[in-house]
C-alpha cells in the first residue's frame, strides 16, 4: 500500500536496514578494520567474501592515488580481466593520469614517447580528441601547475578517476556500484522532485523532516 509521503517518518526503520546500509558503506570504500570493528559490535555476520576483494580493491586505488597508474592497470586487469578493454574511458583516464605524472616529474621526453605509444591511439575517436588536446597542452607549460589546463594534474582529477576505476571493479564482480546511502539520496531527489511538481510539498517535507531530526537530537 502506498505511503503518504508526508508520513514517512512515521515509518518505523529496523537496526538491520541502518547496520546494512553502514555495512556497504564500508564495503564500497574498502574500510576493512572498522567494518571488522563494526561487524564485532553489532553482531552481524562478517561479509567473508567481501574481505579479500577490499583488499584487491584497496591496493588498486591506492596505486591510482599514489602517482602508479600503470600499476593499477596492470592489477586491475589481474582482478577484473577484459575490464579496461571493455571500458575505453576508464583505461583513457588510468594512461593519462601516467602521462601526467611524467610531465609534473619533467620527463617531457618519457611523456611525448608514452603520449605516442598509449594515448595517440585514442585520437583515432571523436571523443577522445579534445582530451588529447588537453593532455599535450600540459607540455608546453614549464610550470602545468599554472596552465589552463592544471585541473588535470590535480587530486579532484586523480580522486574521479579512482572512484570511477573502483565502481568499474565492483560492478565487474557483480557487486554494487553505489553504496546504499548513495541509491537512497537519489531516490529522496527523486520523490521530492517529483512531490515539487505535483504538490508543492517536496521542500517542505523533507526540510521539516529533517529540522525535526535536529531539534530531537539535540535534547
Amino acid at each position: 500500500m502506498d505511503v503518504d509521503p508526508r508520513h514517512y517518518e512515521q515509518i518505523a526503520i529496523k537496526d538491520i536496514d541502518i547496520h546494512n546500509i553502514v555495512l556497504s558503506y564500508l564495503v564500497h570504500n574498502c574500510y576493512r578494520e572498522t567494518l571488522e570493528s563494526f561487524v564485532a559490535c553489532t553482531g552481524m555476520p562478517e561479509p567473508a567474501d567481501y574481505i579479500e576483494d577490499m583488499e584487491k580493491r584497496k591496493g588498486i586505488i591506492r596505486c591510482a592515488l599514489e602517482g602508479n597508474a600503470l600499476k593499477a592497470i596492470e592489477l586491475t586487469e589481474q582482478v577484473a580481466c577484459g575490464l579496461l578493454e571493455n571500458n575505453k574511458d576508464l583505461h583513457f583516464d588510468l594512461l593519462s593520469l601516467h602521462f601526467a605524472d611524467l610531465v609534473c616529474a619533467k620527463k617531457c621526453t618519457e611523456a611525448l614517447e608514452f603520449a605516442q605509444n598509449k594515448l595517440t591511439p585514442f585520437g583515432k575517436e571523436k571523443n577522445y580528441v579534445e582530451k588529447l588536446k588537453d593532455f599535450m597542452a600540459l607540455l608546453a607549460y614549464e610550470e602545468p601547475e599554472k596552465s589552463p589546463v592544471f585541473r588535470l594534474i590535480g587530486l579532484e582529477y586523480r580522486q574521479d578517476v579512482a572512484d570511477k576505476l573502483n565502481r568499474a571493479i565492483l560492478a565487474h564482480t557483480n557487486l554494487p556500484s553505489y553504496t546504499a546511502i548513495e541509491r537512497l539520496i537519489q531516490q529522496a531527489t527523486v520523490v521530492r522532485q517529483s512531490l515539487n511538481q505535483d504538490h508543492g510539498w517536496g521542500s517542505t517535507i523533507f526540510s521539516d523532516g529533517f529540522s525535526r531530526r535536529l531539534d530531537s537530537g539535540s535534547d
